[in-house]
This record gives C-alpha cells, structure tokens and sequence, in this order.
C-alpha cells in the first residue's frame, strides 16, 4: 500500500524513491508489526483475561501444567494482525507470492481459531476434531498447491532442488502438487505440536522465517542467484517483507509469551505460522532446506509418530510422554532449561541451512 503511495510521490519528490528499496521496506516491515505487538499485546492481554478465555489443561498432562490453566491463550491472533497490517502497509501488492502467503496464513489461523474457541467455550481441551481439521487443513493446502503450479510462468517454480549438491534437481511436474500439500500441512501440524512451553514454537519460528528471508532475498536478486548456484525466481524478493512481519510480530509476542506466559498463542497461531513457514519455503524452493532449519519440528512430529506407532504394535512407549518436550519435562529438566536448548539447537540447524547457499 505505501509503495503505491511512494510511487505516485515520486513524482513530487524523488526522495520517496527509497522506499522502492526492497531491504529498506524489509527493516520497516519488521519494525511495524513489532510495534503493533507491542501496542495491542497489552490491551488483547486484558481482554483476553476479562472474558476469561483461558487455556484447559489436558487432565493426562504434565502436572507441572495444571498452575497454567486459565492463562489467555488465543494469542496468536496479536500475531496474525501484526503480520497482515505489516505486509499490507509494505509489500508489493501487486506480487501473487505475496498474495497466496498471506491468505494461506489467515486462512490456517482461522482453522486455529475454530479450534482455540472450542477448547474454551465448551471447556474441551480436544478442540475441533482431528478429522474436521485436517480437512480443512487439506482443503487450503490443496488450493494454494494447485494455484502455484497453474500459475508458474517457469519450470524453476517446480523444480526440486537437492541442498549441498549443485547440479542435482527434479522437475516434478505434477508432483509439485502433493509436495506442496505435504509441505504446507505438515509444517503447520509440526509447529503446532511444538507449542507446548513458553515460547518454545515462536523463537525457532522467527529463527526459520528469518533465513528463508535470506534465501528469498537472494533467490530474488538475479545476480545472487547466479553466484550462488540457486533458483533465480523473480517473484520471491518480495516475500523478504512478509519474512520481515514474522520475525517482528513473533519477537513482539515473545515479549509476552517468555517463561512464565502471560499469554499462550493457541492453534490460531501455531497452525498459521507453521503453514506460512512451509508455504515460504516451497515459494523459494527450499523444501528439503526447511526440513534441516526446522529439525526442532521434525523431532517434536517424529517423537509423536513414533510413540504412536509402538504403543499400537507393541503397547509400550518409547518416550514417557510425546511430544518429545514433554518427555524431557518428565525427566525432571525445568522448563525454561528445555526452551533455551531448544532454541540453541535451532540456531545451530539454521545455520546448517544457510550453509547449503555456498556448500555445493
């Protein structure tokens, strides 16, 4: 919307050319959905609390979590508007990348929402059912698969692409459809799985918008993208203000969601970041990358599956609760100690990520 605005300016005043600038409206992108956060955190805190939209604790949770019941939860709607006035105020809105990140991510955040208010109107830590869920999940992650690959105007768009291996990729056709689907939903339901603890989810979230903003900063840049070996994809830079909106609307959440909570994010925010995460790594072809940068996912989904899988076949656990984080809680690790190592451990797989940019 502001670039619009700059660019009719220009013609007044050549000194709104620097908002044309890509990085200048990244920086301004983050900075404004971090001050929104911190604006309306407060006030959604209050409301939160007045209307008693607090969390219901699982009965076969950690006991450690039964003093957290009634905490707002829902929280995460603070960061989905940060993030939707951010991106309108300072993205192109004239870029389709744009466009389908956005509405994938308030699409997935209404999912969460339906389930969020569930679990606290009618008191149901269950929610909406995993069934309705999904489908809706499945529904949007279908759409937003097929729009991308009807509108790819270049086989690059459909290609996978292999990190440390400079030659080696797939044109998938066809497929890009599913993987997209697996990727967007996947991510979402990981994420979410993820937010058990204070601000375990939103820090490696931040952390992993943060470097794809990197990949799509560089596979925008014509130049970049020819030294570096990857996908120049001309539509991708803009989504390095979008990146920007998460990293500023999560770090504006963190202030509030730090160990002890004062508010929870919900599905409503764990569902929509996670499928804007996998939606902005599929944009920017970086789909086996995300895997690495978000390992923490990975390990919370697999440690769930697996625990799963051998209670079914065998009747008895690997883990003594899934997800993993829980199972460390059980162990006796204090919950601000699991966080922190958490984070450190992400910190260190998104630098593995961004290092796929020159290992080849």
């Amino acid at each position: 919307m502001l670039l619009m605005l700059s660019e009719w300016l220009m013609q007044y005043d050549s000194g709104f050319r620097v908002f044309q600038y890509l990085t200048l409206r990244s920086i301004l992108g983050t900075l404004t959905a971090l001050f929104i956060a911190f604006m309306v955190g407060p006030t959604m805190i209050r409301r939160l609390t007045y209307h008693k939209v607090g969390q219901a604790i699982r009965d076969d949770g950690p006991k450690s979590h039964f003093s957290k019941a009634g905490t707002p939860t829902m929280g995460g709607t603070l960061i989905l508007v940060a993030i939707a006035l951010s991106t309108l105020l300072w993205a192109d809105l004239t870029n389709r990348y744009v466009w389908a990140v956005l509405i994938v991510t308030m699409l997935f955040g209404v999912i969460g929402f339906i389930d969020d208010y569930k679990k606290v109107a009618l008191q149901n830590p269950k929610g909406l059912s995993a069934g309705k869920k999904y489908l809706a999940q499945s529904v949007v992650g279908l759409g937003v698969a097929l729009f991308l690959y009807y509108t790819a105007t270049s086989p690059l768009e459909t290609t996978l692409y292999v990190p440390f291996f400079k030659d080696v990729s797939f044109q998938l056709g066809w497929l890009f459809v599913p993987l997209t689907y697996f990727v967007v939903v996947g991510t979402s339901n990981a994420v979410n799985l993820t937010d058990g603890l204070d601000g375990l989810a939103i820090m490696p979230t931040v952390l992993v918008a943060a470097a794809l903003a990197i990949f799509a900063y560089l596979s925008g840049n014509v130049k970049f993208a020819e030294y570096l070996s990857i996908p120049h994809l001309r539509e991708a830079g803009e989504l390095v203000v979008f990146c920007g909106a998460i990293v500023g609307a999560g770090m504006g959440f963190l202030w509030f969601n730090a160990y002890p909570a004062m508010v929870f994010m919900g599905d409503v925010g764990a569902l929509a970041l996670g499928a804007a995460l996998g939606l902005l790594a599929v944009l920017v072809r970086q789909e086996l990358v995300l895997m690495i940068m978000g390992g923490v996912f990975v390990m919370e989904t697999v440690s769930v599956i697996m625990q799963v899988a051998s209670f079914k076949l065998t009747g008895k656990r690997i883990f003594r609760m899934a997800p993993i984080h829980h199972h460390f809680e059980l162990k006796g690790w204090p919950e601000p100690r699991i966080i922190v190592r958490f984070w450190i451990i992400t910190v260190i797989l998104v630098l593995i990520g961004l290092s796929t940019l020159k290992i080849r």
